[in-house]
């Protein structure tokens, strides 16, 4: 049986992990760079600029995505547990 929390946490850990991440590479100015590539292989052509770096807007994105995270890993553990409880024979 999976622990709500443990699962929680990995989301947390994952979600919060990736906007960590993309905020290292907007800090960085790698962002824009990035960006333009990922567009450039889709084939996409948009003309978007990523902004200069904020340490608080960097802040509420990580600490928001990390607690959505955490409620997804939270609620699909409660759902596995209760589609799949175990024996208790």
């Amino acid at each position: 049986m999976p622990d709500k929390n443990k699962v929680g946490l990995v989301g947390a850990t994952l979600l919060g992990g990736w906007r960590l991440m993309w905020s290292i590479l907007v800090a960085t100015g790698v962002g824009q760079a990035l960006y333009d590539f990922i567009l450039w292989a889709h084939m996409i052509q948009l003309k978007i600029v990523i902004g200069p770096f904020n340490l608080a807007a960097a802040a509420t994105l990580i600490v928001v995505t990390a607690a959505f995270g955490y409620v997804i890993g939270y609620t699909g553990a409660w759902m596995w547990n209760r589609v799949f409880p175990e024996s208790r024979a």
